[in-house]
């Protein structure tokens, strides 16, 4: 998966994982509080990812 397609995906679940917390906060619901904070930090993941592909790629461009 390219750099681009991680960010993405990673914005993309964060964004999933934060209404998950809303919704399960509004519901009292804590488990799908828990499953909506850890959506969040995989996508947080997914980004960290892509940009560390991004600064490898810039990396070796340069070389």
């Amino acid at each position: 998966m390219g750099s681009t397609a991680d960010k993405v995906k990673g914005l993309a679940n964060e964004a999933i994982g934060t209404i998950k917390q809303g919704v399960g906060k509004a519901t009292d619901n804590p488990k799908l509080q828990a499953e909506g904070k850890i959506q969040e930090k995989k996508g947080e993941a997914q980004q960290a990812v892509g940009k560390v592909k991004d600064a490898v790629k810039k990396t070796v461009d340069k070389a």
